[in-house]
């Protein structure tokens, strides 16, 4: 039961993927505490072999509220469509759908496989796209639904987490592209680009730590311009009433937009836009390029990652 007494999504249906532990299950049990009907989507184990999923879901029911557990992975299309109809087979319906799920490999772009490449782009972005794919017919048809999409500061650029990065801000475009699509159908799609402490594999962990302090000499720009930003405790759950607040009413008319979200902070991120243009007559040849173009574009041409002295990389 929330807190003030006051259930702001009674009656609605939410899946969350990847809510098993972490912000996902953070999301989960705000949703059901706010009146949600639940779908607990994760395909995790704790270590004592127990699933992830089935744990979250009994938490809901202990607390009073409605949840069943899918342990489909969403990254594959027949995955995802159950994971949609185990939501109207319970529940009657679906109004809310929140994409957390993902992995990660943090290696070196020469280091990286092509199976690890294509595992973290499948877990993230396909994953995304497939459970919208079986979710927008249901929204379609009754003028309403809420998607929430979760990227990242690392789509802005992070190295060692190429991968990642590209499945991040892959997931930016289809938010963007889904708002403008769907927003004339009552549907809306916004993002999250949140900051928690969230467990990794210990795989993921050794390779992270490796590569960190690298990362850390290149600069803030892997986590944007708020990179050296700390304020508050960064747990979990700080990020789950951005999203949940972003499900209701209050924030109907919200789409398209990608939110910072981060202990006692949240924002709106900027959408890119251009910066500077230059216009020559006829067009551009490599000679004016060379004279004019990369001066006057970019004022300066030096390479701002460069780390003086040894690298460390090798």
């Amino acid at each position: 039961m929330a807190q003030d007494g006051k259930q702001r999504l009674a009656g609605k249906v939410a899946i969350v993927s990847g809510s098993g532990r972490g912000i996902g299950r953070c999301e989960a049990m705000l949703l059901a505490e706010q009146g949600a009907k639940v779908v607990v989507s994760d395909i995790g184990k704790d270590p004592d072999g127990k699933r992830r999923a089935d744990k979250v879901a009994g938490e809901i029911r202990a607390a009073g509220g409605e949840a069943v557990a899918s342990t489909d992975s969403v990254s594959t299309l027949e995955g995802a469509h159950r994971t949609v109809e185990l939501a109207v087979n319970s529940f009657g319906g679906l109004d809310i759908l929140v994409n957390n799920a993902g992995l990660r490999a943090a290696y070196p772009i020469d280091e990286l496989t092509e199976e690890q490449w294509n595992l973290v782009l499948d877990s993230h972005l396909k994953g995304t796209y497939a459970l919208i794919k079986y979710a927008v017919p249901i929204f379609r048809r009754q003028r309403s639904g809420v998607i929430i999409n979760t990227g990242s500061e690392s789509g802005l650029g992070h190295p060692f987490n190429s991968a990642y990065a590209a499945a991040k801000e892959g997931i930016a475009g289809l938010t963007r592209s889904l708002a403008r699509e769907l927003g004339r159908l009552g549907i809306r799609c916004n993002m999250i680009r949140p900051r928690a402490a969230t467990p990794g594999g210990p795989e993921f962990m050794e390779m992270y730590q490796k590569w960190m302090p690298i990362a850390q000499a290149l600069g803030p720009y892997w986590l944007g311009e708020r990179g050296h930003v700390r304020s508050g405790e960064m747990k979990p759950e700080r990020v789950a009433a951005l999203v949940v607040w972003l499900c209701t009413d209050a924030a109907r008319e919200v789409n398209g937009r990608g939110f910072y979200v981060a202990g006692d902070e949240v924002g709106l991120w900027s959408e890119p836009q251009l910066v500077r243009c230059l216009t020559r007559p006829g067009g551009w040849d490599l000679d004016a390029l060379d004279q004019t173009g990369p001066e006057s574009l970019i004022f300066d041409l030096t390479n701002r990652f460069a780390i003086k002295g040894p690298s460390g990389t090798n």
